[in-house]
């Protein structure tokens, strides 16, 4: 009996003194947080300075100025830009101050946990600076977009490389995994042309991502991505490799000198189809350039009329050979030639590996992950990231 009731008392004391061990180690890690959370502030105001917040507040008031001209509104173009550069400066404003506000509540809410030794605050205060933290790495990505064309928007087409059924599938995977990258970013998706593949997948496909950074940020992706997985395409389950590209480039403001001759281009109508859905207007409006010089193929089939995918494709067309005159130091349109890199094995930038494990690595910056299916669903960040501190230390 009295064995029985000293093995109570210890087994009492044992728990009495775990829980108060369990109730430290929580308030210790209170304290932790509230530590860390401070020692942001410095770093913050160092981002402020980076991102050049008080620059930005100036130069909106000497925009907002502009605003109350008389004559300002008599160039739609011109007061179009003005007033969107004002709102991408608000944003950018009120994104920081957001930052700073969450900084300064979450330190608040450790001070209060921790003086009244709540330990049940615990998993929010961490939850608080885990995303704290991200977001300030993210902005410090947006100073690391210093290139002429990274605020503008993203035009980003697929093509499958050879391989058929295969390469077409992992070509509507690749539109999956950016478009879902996209929306999760905040940005707008809006297709603009949709082929659809031989039974799966896509032969082509292209959309456009509207908004602050979007090229700067896809920039990253443009290039061969290489897959390796078990195909379902195939009844003996053997391993296939499949490859398939990502062109990415910017929405060009000016597209003015840029002149296409009507002789140098093919342009011919079909009916539409694809993703759609009733985006996608299923008459015969769909249009489709070819430009003779350089082969290169532009649609557009979301408008409302043939005239208007023509305007749009135009455009597209336009920018795609902006971007080459650009990248190849050219002196006029008419210099580009029609070389284009093959979608084949020992071109790809980055390589996604189903089986015989996974694994995502980038060829370019070394980063990786193995969480494959987060990757396909639009987790790109990582990678991104990589890209753009990769180029910056090489500027």
């Amino acid at each position: 009996m009295i064995r029985d009731i000293i093995k109570s008392k210890q087994k009492y004391y044992q728990q009495k003194y775990a829980v108060r061990r369990w109730r430290y180690h929580l308030i210790v890690a209170l304290e932790d947080a509230k530590y860390k959370l401070m020692g942001m502030r410095e770093s913050i105001q160092e981002l402020g300075a980076a991102l050049r917040i008080e620059e930005t507040r100036e130069n909106l008031k000497d925009l907002e100025a502009q605003t109350q001209a008389p004559d300002f509104w008599n160039s739609a173009e011109k007061s179009s830009k003005v007033l969107q550069v004002i709102k991408q400066g608000q944003d950018k404003i009120a994104g920081y101050e957001r930052l700073c506000a969450r900084l300064e509540d979450a330190i608040a809410l450790a001070e209060v946990a921790i003086e009244e030794n709540d330990e049940s605050f615990v998993e929010e205060v961490q939850g608080e600076l885990d995303a704290i933290v991200a977001e300030e790495e993210h902005k410090r990505i947006e100073v690391l977009l210093s290139g002429e064309y990274d605020k503008s928007n993203a035009i980003v087409s697929f093509h499958p490389g050879a391989g058929g059924t295969e390469a077409q599938d992992w070509a509507q995977m690749l539109y999956r995994m950016i478009t879902r990258w996209a929306e999760k970013s905040g940005f707008q998706v809006k297709l603009t042309d949709w082929l659809d593949g031989d039974g799966a997948g896509i032969k082509s496909a292209t959309v456009m991502i509207v908004g602050l950074n979007a090229y700067g940020y896809l920039k990253s992706e443009n290039g061969v991505h290489r897959l390796v997985r078990v195909s379902p395409f195939d009844a003996n389950g053997r391993r296939q490799t499949s490859f398939a590209s990502i062109e990415v480039m910017p929405e060009f403001e000016n597209l003015d000198a840029v002149v296409i001759r009507e002789e140098d281009i093919e342009v011919t109508a079909h009916r539409s189809s694809g993703a759609g859905g009733q985006h996608i207007n299923k008459t015969d409006s769909a249009i489709r350039i070819v430009h003779k010089p350089t082969g290169i193929v532009v649609g557009c089939q979301t408008e409302r009329s043939q005239l208007q995918n023509k305007e749009t494709a135009m455009r597209m067309l336009k920018a795609k050979l902006m971007e080459i005159k650009i990248q190849e130091r050219l002196d006029t349109i008419e210099d580009i030639q029609g070389n284009k890199a093959n979608i084949e094995w020992g071109s790809q930038i980055r390589s996604y590996v189903f089986m015989p494990y996974t694994l995502v690595t980038d060829k370019r910056t070394g980063y990786e992950t193995g969480n494959i299916q987060a990757v396909m669903d639009g987790d790109l960040d990582g990678f991104i990231n990589a890209y753009l501190k990769m180029t910056s230390a090489n500027q």
